[in-house]
């Protein structure tokens, strides 16, 4: 079975119900979209700002920084290649939007970046996210790396072991998607369980 194949199934198949970081990513979504939570993440309110400078290796083993995007809108993702429904859910969605966006999606740079930087090589990444769409960007790092950019984008995650073995683990996450200007400052979170229709609708609306 094809890399392809294998992600577009895994987002088929049905759940008794969503894994915890399914529910974190939708609470704190929504704790986002409250009142003055546009302020507070624009840091326009005293408060913490939502994304930063960041150093992380592409695909190809290519050090690739947030400065490399200036001039794009950034639809930024976390999670990781062993996620067994969220992230292929939530990718298939956002390749989709992608579609539905036509010429404005030339203008946006869909990024994925793994929090499970021990699995997720360069090479891993890079065969995980073209199965998806050739525009999607996966990025990695050492942990220290990845730790940085999950704390500068308010990204919960934690890693939960589930055997005796090394490879027995999943990771908890956090699921949203972070819309970038093209300077680099944080738009708006779009919620990242919406329909590849609901999400080219929330983008376009942003997107100039």
């Amino acid at each position: 079975m094809s890399a392809k194949t294998a992600a577009r199934s895994a987002a088929k198949q049905p759940r008794p119900g969503p894994p915890a970081y399914a529910v974190i990513g939708l609470l704190v979504a929504l704790l986002l979209l409250g009142t003055g939570a546009f302020l507070w993440l624009s840091g326009e309110a005293g408060g913490p700002v939502v994304g930063g400078p960041f150093a992380l290796v592409d695909g190809n083993g290519h050090t690739v920084t947030d400065g490399d995007f200036r001039g794009k809108y950034l639809l930024v993702y976390f999670g990781y290649t062993y996620c067994p429904d969220v992230c292929p859910t939530t990718l298939n969605a956002v390749a989709d939007a992608l579609d539905r966006l036509g010429r404005k999606a030339d203008r946006l740079q869909p990024l994925f970046i793994t929090v499970d930087p021990r699995r997720d090589t360069p090479a891993v990444i890079k065969q995980y996210t073209a199965s998806f769409t050739p525009r999607l960007l996966g990025l990695t790092g050492t942990a220290t790396q990845i730790a940085a950019v999950a704390k500068e984008y308010r990204v919960y995650y934690a890693e939960h072991r589930t055997g005796p073995g090394p490879e027995d683990y999943s990771v908890d996450h956090s699921s949203i998607l972070y819309l970038m200007g093209p300077d680099g400052r944080f738009i708006a979170p779009i919620r990242a369980d919406g329909t590849g229709a609901e999400i080219a609708a929330d983008i376009s609306k942003l997107v100039s």
